[in-house]
């Protein structure tokens, strides 16, 4: 890891000296890109780097709950992958466990999220891979729900300089194909908002 730092350091000075020459006489900037290759390598695309990966655990459904589970509110902090501009914003996370299916402790559902989170994305992406590994880890569920909605700099702080909203949503089983699972969700997270 140190080694990586080092290396990227090396390149962020470079990339410096072209785009604000003369940084190195500012006594605030002479350690910038060393700080700024941590950050990226160990924070911000923490999970390009991280070999450990996403270790999960589930469990048996004992008392066969098949109600709505839901995580509301979780934050999300990201890069775009188009301009390294940062991604800010919550998720939902829901799915229905069948009654003989697997469930998930609720900060796991946190740290899914964070994991994608952290490396460079399009929200619609991290929506989707959110979404495939909660529907991976609770086997026989009956429906799975991500819902994002975020800031992008890239919108806010460049181009357009509009400080606007993107919401994506992705929806299966029970969320998608029954109505009444749909507007139950949309009210907890309704509910959950006016807290």
């Amino acid at each position: 890891m140190t080694e990586k730092i080092e290396k990227a350091a090396e390149k962020y000075a470079e990339f410096m000296d072209v785009i604000l020459p003369g940084w190195k006489d500012d006594p605030n900037s002479k350690d910038t890109p060393h700080r700024v290759a941590k950050a990226f390598i160990t924070e911000l695309f923490k999970s390009v780097h991280d070999e450990s990966g996403l270790k999960i655990t589930t469990f048996n459904n004992v008392e066969r709950y098949d109600g709505i589970v839901l995580q509301s509110n979780i934050p999300i902090k990201s890069l775009c992958s188009h301009h390294h501009q940062p991604i800010q914003g919550i998720a939902h996370i829901a799915y229905i466990p069948s009654k003989d299916g697997q469930i998930i402790g609720l900060s796991k559902l946190n740290r899914i999220a964070e994991h994608f989170s952290r490396k460079p994305q399009v929200q619609e992406n991290l929506t989707g891979q959110i979404h495939q590994r909660v529907n991976e880890l609770c086997k026989d569920n009956q429906g799975v729900a991500v819902l994002i909605k975020a800031k992008h700099f890239c919108c806010s702080h460049r181009g357009i300089l509009h400080d606007s909203d993107m919401q994506t949503v992705k929806l299966s089983g029970g969320f998608k194909e029954n109505s009444d699972a749909r507007s139950e969700l949309y009210q907890l997270i309704e509910y959950a908002n006016k807290k």
